[in-house]
Order: C-alpha cells, then structure tokens, then sequence
C-alpha cells in the first residue's frame, strides 16, 4: 500500500476534550507506519497549513501524546477562521494543496464544529478536481451539542457536568445567605442559538426547589413579565432564585438580548454578556440584592472535572477518523450513536460532510418545560449519561498536570504566504 502524511489540525472553540481527539488521531497514526508516514498538526489550526507551520508531532514522546487525553484546550493551537468558497478565494484554496503537496499529505482530518466540517468537505472535493485525492474526515467537537446526525457532540458531556455542578454549589451558597443577602444569582452560560448547555443545567435540579430554578434558552423567546413574576414566585417559596441564562436568549424582536455590536471572524454576532443585563432587570423592577457570573471559558476548559463519558468518545472519534481514512472513506464523519434501553451505551457511526456542515441542532421542544423556563424527564434522560464517571488528571503538589508540547515545525518547503503571519 501507499504510503502518504496525514494532516490534523483543530478549530473553533477549544473544549477539555478535544486533546483527547487528538491523542486518538496521532496513537492510532502511528500504529499504522506502514500506511501513513508523518503525522502533521496545524499551528492554530487551517492557519497552520496556510503558513506552511507544520508541527511535527513525531518529534513527541509517547508519553507527552498520551498525556494529550488529560489535557484541556487544544494543544497544537485552534483559530477562528472560515474559508470561503473556491470561486470567492482561490488562493487560499490553492495554497492549501500546494502544502498538502509538498510535505506528501493525503490524509486530512479537521477537528471542529459545522464550519469546519464544511472546510473539509470543500477540500475534499477540491483535491479531486485538482487530481492530488486527500482523503479527508472531519472529527467532531463543539461544546454547544449542535452538530446534526450524532447523538451528542464531544466536549459538550464535560461542559454539561460543569454548569450542572457549578449551578447546584452556587445555589447551596446562595440558600445559605438568602435571608439576609444575595436573593438572586444568574449564571450565564454558553451557547448562541441553541439551549444544550444551559439545558443541561437542569440537571443539578433533582427535587421541588433545587437551583436551577429558572432556565433560559435561545430557543424560547423570552418574555420580560413573565420571567419577573416566576422570579418573584421562586424568591417568594424558596427564600432565593438561581437562575442559569444561554448567551443566546433573543427578545421578541429576534435580536439577541446582550448584543453588542460586531461579529467574529465566522460572521457570528458579538454578545456583550446577559448575565448583568438579566440581574440588573431583576434588581430595577423587584429590587432584589444579586450576584451574578459568566462561566465564559471556565465552563470549556474545565478538565479538572471532565466526564469519563465524554473523554472516553472523544477519544474515539479521533480513532475513528483514522480507521476511516485508511479505509478509503472520504467526505465524512465519525458520530456518536445512542443505543436503545438501558444501561446507557454508544458506537460510533458516520455521516456525510455534505450533511453536516453549516447545520445547527437545537434542542427538541419536548425537552423544554411547558412554561419554557426548565427541562423535562425526556432531557434528563438523555443529558444524564453523557455526564457520567469522572476521569481525573494526575496530580502534583495539589495542581493537575497537563501535556507540554515542543511543537516543533517541520522544514518549509514553499515561499511564504502573503497576507499571512
């Protein structure tokens, strides 16, 4: 058999488990020497491959590699950034195969969410058409769980524990202090359009009166009157109301309630923070005392406190994308896929790119409460193994002890890039 590069690079928001994908890709790699030679990364990304700043994971220990399924953040460098299509940008596209070419890669598996699907999607058409195949497998990650046609997404299970335990221990310190202090405490979490996170939440509420009291998502327009009168009730039985707020909370008007101007480099809206927006509403028409927090980057770099669940398919998707690729898959992704019954189980599957990228899942309807301010048994059914077992970083000295790599760059062989770093 032929035998030929592979290409690994990250995108988008880092999660606590995306490193583990990677240690996946490059264990599973490297027991292949007869298929596949060396096992590149991208410095920060599709950047990484633009620049020709390769890093040859090669010149990593085994240890330092498996080190990587501990490790939170993404380990080689992610970006923000989206490539157009071939006609609107030409020479990014044609830069791309001129490296892939150059360092001999034919395998290309591109570690995001549904704009890096696309990414590699367009690349592995593109490189049929230009007569130089690259096989190319998109690994799945996003905290937000909205990727379609997998059960769940990896690095979502790690964020959901996280909310889940932080709303549940704030709440207990507020309950503590309610009757002479903080009254109300808002968290705010992440997700833009679609409510899992904040879903997920609920389920540190497990009898009549845990916090969360009231949930918040994208999802569900949200409505000022009714909101105030459910807080009021809450303060009113419970002596305090927790409250956990998605980013992505939209007014009537279908514009976001914290925006603040701007976009990112993926053409998404900037959002300013709806925790203090929704806390000082609370303080001007009830004038209850507040404390509010936005978990922002905490939430999905929390590896201190990863699901076992999730670290566990995290791992296997990066496995996965390799035993794919040297299967002569192309154009796809490996999935995560439910079993029935119980106990909880999964495999993995697969889906098209085509199919994938640029989609957003949102959560189902039936998984919100009637009210639209909590979530119902059938969430909880499926939010509750995903956050199952916990698989803990060593420890030195009281601190975890996570990955250090050389990341050292393999030898250019093209003129710099203009218009690049």
């Amino acid at each position: 058999m032929t035998k030929a590069n592979l290409f690994y690079a990250q995108s988008g928001g880092v999660t606590a488990v995306i490193n583990a994908s990677a240690c996946g890709v490059i264990e599973t790699a490297r027991a292949h020497p007869d298929r596949i030679g060396a096992v590149y990364a991208g410095r920060n990304g599709i950047v990484g491959a633009l620049n020709e700043e390769l890093i040859d994971t090669g010149r990593e220990s085994a240890e330092t590699i498996a080190a990587l399924r501990h490790t939170p953040a993404g380990a080689f460098g992610s970006c923000r950034y989206k490539l157009k299509s071939y006609a609107e940008n030409p020479r990014e596209y044609d830069r791309l195969m001129a490296v892939f070419r150059a360092h001999d890669i034919r395998y290309f598996l591109y570690n995001g969410g549904g704009d890096s699907q696309d990414t590699a999607n367009k690349i592995a058409q593109l490189s049929l058409d230009q007569g130089f195949p690259i096989t190319c497998i998109g690994v799945p990650k996003t905290v937000d769980n909205d990727l379609p046609l997998t059960d769940n997404c990896p690095g979502f299970g790690s964020v959901a524990k996280y909310v889940a335990v932080s709303i549940r221990e704030a709440g207990l310190d507020v309950a503590s202090m309610c009757d002479s202090s903080t009254k109300v405490f808002v968290m705010e979490v992440m997700g833009r359009h679609a409510g899992w996170i904040a879903g997920a939440a609920g389920l540190a509420s497990e009898e009549a009166g845990d916090p969360p009291h009231i949930i918040l998502f994208p999802e569900i327009t949200f409505d000022r009157e009714k909101f105030l009168r459910r807080v009021q009730d809450c303060v009113d039985a419970y002596g305090y109301c927790a409250i956990v707020v998605s980013e992505g909370v939209k007014g009537a008007d279908g514009k976001f309630l914290s925006e603040a101007g701007g976009a990112d480099a993926f053409g998404h809206a900037q959002l300013g923070g709806v925790a203090p927006l929704i806390a000082d509403m609370v303080k001007q028409a009830l004038g209850h005392k507040y404390h509010w927090a936005v978990a922002d980057y905490l939430q999905r770099a929390a590896r201190h406190i990863a699901a076992k669940t999730d670290v566990e398919q995290a791992y296997a998707v990066g496995r996965a994308a390799v035993e794919f690729a040297l299967a002569g898959k192309n154009a796809v992704m490996p999935t995560i896929v439910r079993g029935d019954g119980e106990p909880y189980s999964w495999r993995i599957g697969e889906a098209p790119l085509a199919e994938v990228a640029n989609v957003e899942k949102k959560m189902p309807r039936d998984y919100i409460s009637a009210d639209g301010f909590h979530i119902t048994a059938a969430a909880k059914k499926y939010f509750a193994p995903l956050i199952d077992g916990e698989d803990y970083p060593p420890y030195r000295g009281g601190m975890p002890q996570y990955a250090r790599l050389k990341r050292i760059l393999a030898d250019k062989k093209l003129p710099k890039f203009p218009g690049k770093r």
